[in-house]
């Protein structure tokens, strides 16, 4: 693999984690899920059990409560383990309160921010690069 081919898979998988923080902050979750494989396993940061397959993923998302949120993902390193593999570390700042009435600004959780960090399994499909494996966690108690 030359330079160049490390490079665009490295830009790939900074999309995907921004593109999911993204979609996460619209609380699009059919589209969160269409992120991972088939058979994807995702912890929350927050903890938790594993929620493993992409149905599950997002049945779990759906679950939720609406809520005002905004991620920041910063940090982001990828180590490339081949054409079709990479793995990810990236921090996050999750900024999060109740859902506001439309026009209207929400308020600020308490715990508001929580410092956290993924660990991510990346892995090239016919659909794109997917999320394989997505585990998270938190650096500091709320």
């Amino acid at each position: 693999m030359d330079n160049a081919e490390r490079l665009e898979i490295e830009q790939a998988c900074i999309r995907l984690v921004n593109r999911y923080a993204n979609l996460g902050d619209a609380q699009d979750w059919e589209a969160v899920a269409a992120l991972y494989t088939e058979d994807a396993t995702m912890r929350r940061p927050s903890g938790g059990d594993p929620v493993v397959g992409r149905e599950a993923i997002l049945a779990a998302f759906k679950a939720r409560p609406p809520r005002a949120q905004r991620h920041v993902v910063s940090n982001i390193v990828v180590d490339v383990e081949g054409p079709a593999t990479a793995r990810t570390f990236s921090v996050i700042l999750l900024f999060q309160g109740e859902a506001a009435a439309p026009g209207e600004l929400p308020e600020m959780s308490a715990n508001s921010p929580l410092v956290g960090w993924y660990r991510d399994l990346i892995v090239q499909t016919p659909h794109g690069w997917k999320f394989a494996e997505r585990l998270g966690g938190l650096d500091f108690r709320p």
